[in-house]
């Protein structure tokens, strides 16, 4: 078995693929002629956004939606980066929201919260050195 997609729900996928091609670099891999479904080349695991309209058509007993001001669900979306200041900074100015400012872990790495323009959750961070 292999880990292959996440799947966040979105009210508008176009500009969730755009706000992640800004804010962190990734571009499409693939998008349905509806805009309902759509894939960001990000590394072996695909992440992808479906709209909350083909949400609702596959789980008949619905799901719970994002709330983009209330605190964020229990899950998160990492990012590694070498230049995690200049990363975190484009991601605020491509309209992410601050959650948690960049701070060190006492093994070292450096890790910042931001939310994305669904409310989502996404830390940036530096790789883990395992030396």
């Amino acid at each position: 078995m292999k880990y292959a997609y996440t799947i966040l729900y979105v009210k508008n996928v176009s500009k969730t693929l755009e706000f992640y091609e800004s804010a962190f670099g990734f571009a499409r891999k693939f998008v349905t002629p509806e805009h309902d479904y759509g894939e960001l080349i990000s590394g072996e695991t695909t992440i992808a956004f479906a709209s909350e309209k083909l949400g609702n058509s596959n789980f008949k007993n619905g799901f719970q939606k994002i709330v983009k001001d209330k605190k964020p669900m229990g899950a998160e979306l990492v990012f590694t980066t070498e230049t995690i200041e200049e990363d975190f900074k484009n991601a605020l100015a491509s309209g992410a929201t601050e959650y948690e400012p960049i701070i060190e872990k006492p093994w070292g790495q450096k890790v910042g919260y931001v939310r994305d323009n669904n409310g989502f959750l996404i830390e940036i961070c530096t790789p883990i050195n395992s030396d």
